[in-house]
C-alpha cells in the first residue's frame, strides 16, 4: 500500500520535471568555415540576435551549424529510397549540438528569375485559385491545369501495342490534355524581338564580315558556314538578297547540311541566337555577350495574350465579371476582398484557405504586389518576407525559426511591423534566431551573441554573449557603434547637370516626371514597394550610360572565387608567365596546369548516394590545385598556388612594386580593398561568401565599367555598423573622381549623407509611385512632410 501511494505521489511542486530542463541549444567547438572552436549556449523560447562585421562567422553559426544539423537530423528520420531524393547535407564541424529543435530557415537568397514564376506560383496563392475557377468558372473549360500558363495544350493519337495474355494488340489511342498556356509567348508574357541593325552590317558581305554578333566573325566556325552554306552567295551585300535569301540568313528551319566535307545542321541566325544566348541567365553571361543581347534584343509585351500568358480559354473563363488574369494582375489587399464576397459552401475550405493566404501577405507589409509579379523583380527584403507567409499563420510551437536579416530591403516605418511579427513568432513558443545589423532589431532581443572581432580569418570567435544593455556597455565593435548616428552634411555638393526622366510608368509608377542631379550623391527613398527600383532599374533611358549594381546574387560554383570572378586571374597568369616563359594556361586551376588526380578542385569527392558525399584532400597536391611542376614556376618568389592563398590586402601590396609589379591586377586589388575585402583571400571559392561580401565583391567589379552613372542597390545589405563609414567614404570618393552616385536606400546614415533626396510614396502599391519630395536631407527634415522626413529627423536627433 505504502509503495502504491508512493510511486502515485506527485513530484514535489519545487523539483521541477525532467522534460523542462532542457531550455538551452548547446554549440561546442563549432569550426564550420572561419569559426575558431565556437561554444554558445542559445535560451530556447526567447528572441536572439547575431550581430558582427561582415564576414564574422554569423551564418557560418546559424546556417552552416545549427540549421544545417537539424534539417540533416530531420532528413535521416526518412527512408534510404526518400533520402536519394533529397539534397544531401555533411554533418557540419562540431563537437556538441544538443536540445535542437526543428529548424524553418528564411534565407535572403533571391528567388529564382526564371521567367515563369511568378509571386502567385512561388506561393500556393496560384494553385488555389487555379482550382477555385476550375470549380466556380463559366463557362467551364477543364481542369486546374487549363488556367496554369506553365502547362501548354497537348493533342496525340496514334496506335499502342497492348500485350494480353500470349496475344499483343494494336489499339487507336487518343490523348488530350488542356492547358491553359498562350501559344504565342509560351507562357512567358513577353515575345523576344530582334534590332537586326545590331546582327549584320547590310552593306557588307558575309565575307566581309557583315555578322556583329559576338563569335560569328568571318574565319570563326560560325562565319565559315554561314558563308559555305549555299543557301545565299556569301559575297553580296546583304542589302541586295532576295526574300528568300534572307529568310534562309535569319529563320530557316534546322536543315542537314555539309560545310567543308563536314556534316552539321544549319539553322538561321535568330533561332540559333535564341538558343545560344537567350536560354541563359543574362547575369551569367560574359560582359561583351550581354551588352550585346541588351543591345539587339527588345522584350515587347506579347499581342496575343496582352502580357496575361494565358491561353484565350483561360481568359474567357469567369467568376462574377472576374478571369483568373483579372484577378492575378490586381494588388493583393484588392485580391482579398475579392475572395472575401465570394460565398459559396461548395469550395468553403479552399475560400478559407486563400482567404488566409492572401490576409497574410497583408499582414506582412506585401499587399502592393500582384499574383502576376515575375519572382525574379522582388527585391531580396521581398523574396524573404514572400517566404515567410506559409509559416505566418502556423499553428506549430517549439520550432526553430532562423532569419537572416529580416529587415533588408525595408524602409524604417516597415522594420516596426518585422519586429512585431518576430515577436509574435516568439510568444507562441517558437525560438528566434536573427542574422541582424540594424539596431531596431538587436534592441528588442532577449539575448545577444556579437561575433567578431573582425572579419574572415580575424573573425569567428564570440566577442560577447548577453543582453543588449550589456553589449552597449561592452568594448566589442558592435557595442560601441549600437549608438552611432550619423549627422547632416553641412554643406552639399552641387550637381553638374541632370538626368531626365519622363512620363515614367513601370510597374506602380503614374507618369513621374523627375532630374535626377549628376555628379552628388543622390538617395532614392521611400517605404518598401513605393516604386524607388521601379524608377532607376525600369525607367532610366538605356543610353544614358549608367552602371546598374542591383541585388541579383553572384552565381558561382565551388571552383569560383574572387580572382577568377573579378577577372584578376588573367593579369596574374599573364604575369606568371612572362616572368618564366611559359604560356599563361598552366597558371588555371581549370585549365592545363591543374592537378591531374583532382582535376584542379583541390579535393577529391566521393558520393555516397543518400548519404552525405566525403571531400578529402587531394595526395597529390596537398589541396593546392596544381600540378607539382607549376609550382615550381615563381613570380617574387612565390608561386600561383600561394599567390591565391593570400588575403586581398597583402596581395595589393604584392603586386604594387618590386619584382611582381603587375599594374592591371593592382588596379583589381585595390578596388576589392576599397570595398572592405582586404580580408578575403584571393582564391577562397565564392560558395563560402556571405551575402553582403557577395554583394560588395559586385560592387568592386562594377566599379571598372565604363559609365558615369553608378545605381546601387541598398548597397549597405548584409552591411555591419562600423563598415556602412567605410560605404560612405567609397562612395564619397566615387563622387570626388567626377561619378554620379544614386543608390535606393533605407539605412539613414546614406539619406544623412547625401546631397540630394528624392522621397517616393507616400504609400506602396497603388498608393505609392508618386514623387513626395525632392531636395537636400536638411531641407526634408525641416519639412517633415513625409515618413521617411519623420524617421530621418528622428535618427538625427533634429
Amino acid at each position: 500500500m505504502s509503495r502504491q501511494s508512493a510511486s502515485a505521489a506527485p513530484q514535489s511542486p519545487s523539483v521541477p520535471h525532467v522534460a523542462d530542463s532542457h531550455d538551452l541549444i548547446r554549440v561546442h567547438g563549432a569550426r564550420e568555415n572561419n569559426l575558431k572552436d565556437v561554444s554558445v549556449e542559445i535560451p530556447k523560447r526567447r528572441l536572439t540576435v547575431f550581430t558582427g562585421v561582415s564576414g564574422s562567422g554569423k551564418s557560418s553559426l546559424v546556417f552552416d551549424t545549427i540549421a544545417a544539423e537539424s534539417q540533416r537530423l530531420i532528413n535521416e528520420t526518412y527512408s534510404a529510397f526518400v533520402q536519394g531524393f533529397m539534397p544531401t547535407l555533411a554533418r557540419p564541424e562540431v563537437d556538441v549540438l544538443d536540445g535542437l529543435t526543428t529548424v524553418i530557415s528564411v534565407d535572403q537568397s533571391r528567388m529564382g528569375a526564371d521567367p515563369r514564376s511568378t509571386v502567385g506560383t512561388a506561393t500556393d496563392a496560384n494553385a488555389m485559385l487555379r482550382i477555385l475557377f476550375s470549380r466556380l468558372g463559366d463557362p467551364h473549360i477543364g481542369p486546374p491545369s487549363a488556367y496554369s500558363f506553365n502547362t501548354a495544350s497537348v493533342r496525340a493519337s496514334g496506335a499502342i501495342t497492348v500485350q494480353r495474355g500470349a496475344k499483343t494488340k494494336a489499339e487507336k489511342a487518343t490523348f488530350e490534355r488542356t492547358g491553359g498556356m498562350c501559344p504565342r509567348c509560351e507562357g512567358r508574357g513577353s515575345v523576344t524581338d530582334f534590332d537586326l541593325t545590331q546582327l549584320y552590317d547590310d552593306s557588307k558581305s558575309l565575307r566581309e564580315g557583315a555578322l556583329t554578333v559576338p563569335g560569328y566573325s568571318v574565319d570563326g566556325w560560325y562565319g565559315r558556314i554561314y558563308s559555305g552554306c549555299g543557301f545565299f552567295d556569301p559575297d553580296k551585300p546583304i542589302r541586295e538578297f532576295g526574300k528568300r535569301e534572307l529568310h534562309d540568313l535569319l529563320h530557316k528551319e534546322p536543315t542537314k547540311i555539309k560545310v567543308e566535307g563536314i556534316n552539321l545542321t544549319y539553322e538561321g541566325l535568330i533561332p540559333k541566337i535564341q538558343k545560344s544566348f537567350l536560354a541563359k541567365d543574362k547575369e551569367a553571361m560574359q560582359p561583351h555577350i550581354r551588352a550585346f543581347v541588351e543591345r539587339a534584343v527588345t522584350f515587347t509585351t506579347c499581342p496575343e495574350c496582352d502580357g496575361t500568358r494565358l491561353s484565350e480559354g483561360a481568359r474567357s473563363s469567369k467568376i462574377r465579371g472576374i478571369s483568373i488574369a483579372d484577378a492575378c494582375a490586381m494588388e493583393i489587399r484588392d485580391l482579398a476582398e475579392w475572395v472575401r464576397g465570394l460565398d459559396e459552401p461548395s469550395v468553403a475550405p479552399l475560400l478559407t484557405a486563400l482567404r488566409n493566404t492572401l490576409d497574410s501577405f497583408v499582414e506582412i507589409g506585401l499587399g502592393y504586389l500582384s499574383l502576376e509579379r515575375p519572382a525574379g523583380t522582388l527585391s531580396g527584403g521581398e523574396a524573404q518576407r514572400v517566404k515567410m507567409i506559409r509559416h505566418l499563420g502556423s499553428s506549430l510551437t517549439d520550432v526553430t525559426y532562423v532569419f537572416d536579416e529580416p529587415t533588408s530591403g525595408l524602409h524604417p516605418h516597415d522594420i516596426q511591423r518585422m519586429n512585431e511579427l518576430l515577436l509574435r513568432l516568439r510568444d507562441k513558443g517558437n525560438t528566434v534566431l536573427v542574422v541582424e545589423h540594424k539596431p531596431e532589431v538587436i534592441a528588442i532581443a532577449d539575448h545577444v551573441v556579437d561575433l567578431g572581432p573582425g572579419a574572415g580569418t580575424a573573425g569567428g570567435t564570440v566577442c560577447f554573449e548577453g543582453t543588449v544593455a550589456g553589449l552597449r556597455a561592452s568594448d566589442t565593435v558592435t557595442g560601441r557603434h549600437l549608438d552611432d548616428r550619423a549627422s547632416l552634411k553641412e554643406s552639399v555638393r552641387k550637381p553638374t547637370g541632370a538626368l531626365e526622366i519622363r512620363g515614367a510608368k513601370a510597374n506602380n509608377l503614374q507618369g513621374v516626371d523627375v532630374d535626377i542631379p549628376l555628379g552628388v550623391l543622390v538617395a532614392v527613398t521611400g517605404v518598401a514597394g513605393s516604386g524607388k527600383s521601379s524608377l532607376l532599374h525600369g525607367s532610366v533611358p538605356a543610353d544614358s550610360g549608367v552602371v546598374s549594381v542591383d541585388q541579383a546574387p553572384i552565381r558561382g560554383s565551388r571552383r569560383s572565387n574572387p580572382a577568377t570572378y573579378t577577372g584578376l586571374l588573367d593579369p596574374i597568369r599573364k604575369a606568371f608567365a612572362k616572368a618564366n616563359g611559359v604560356k599563361p594556361a598552366l597558371f588555371s586551376a581549370n585549365s592545363e596546369g591543374a592537378c591531374p588526380t583532382c582535376n584542379g578542385a583541390g579535393v577529391i569527392y566521393t558520393d555516397l548516394a543518400m548519404m552525405a558525399g566525403v571531400a578529402t584532400t587531394c595526395e597529390d597536391c596537398e589541396g593546392r590545385r596544381f600540378e607539382a611542376s607549376v609550382l615550381e614556376y615563381r613570380l617574387g618568389g612565390r608561386d600561383i598556388s600561394e599567390v591565391l592563398a593570400m588575403p586581398v590586402a597583402e596581395a595589393e601590396e604584392f603586386f604594387g612594386a618590386g619584382e611582381a609589379r603587375t599594374p592591371a591586377a593592382h588596379k583589381i586589388l585595390t578596388r576589392l580593398a576599397d570595398v572592405g575585402l582586404g580580408y578575403l583571400t584571393l582564391g577562397q571559392p565564392l560558395t563560402t561568401l556571405s551575402g553582403g561580401e557577395r554583394q560588395r565583391l559586385k560592387l568592386a567589379t562594377h566599379m571598372a565599367e565604363k559609365g558615369g552613372i553608378y545605381v546601387l542597390d541598398e548597397p549597405t545589405t548584409g552591411l555591419h555598423l562600423a563598415d556602412v563609414e567605410q560605404l560612405l567614404g567609397l562612395l564619397d570618393r566615387l563622387v570626388d573622381s567626377g561619378k554620379s552616385v544614386i543608390v535606393i536606400e533605407h539605412h539613414q546614415a546614406v539619406m544623412a549623407h547625401a546631397d540630394w533626396i528624392i522621397d517616393l510614396g507616400p504609400g506602396a502599391g497603388h498608393d505609392g509611385g508618386r514623387i513626395v519630395f525632392e531636395g537636400t536631407p536638411g531641407e526634408l527634415v525641416a519639412a517633415r512632410s513625409t515618413l521617411t522626413a519623420e524617421h530621418l529627423a528622428a535618427y538625427v536627433g533634429a
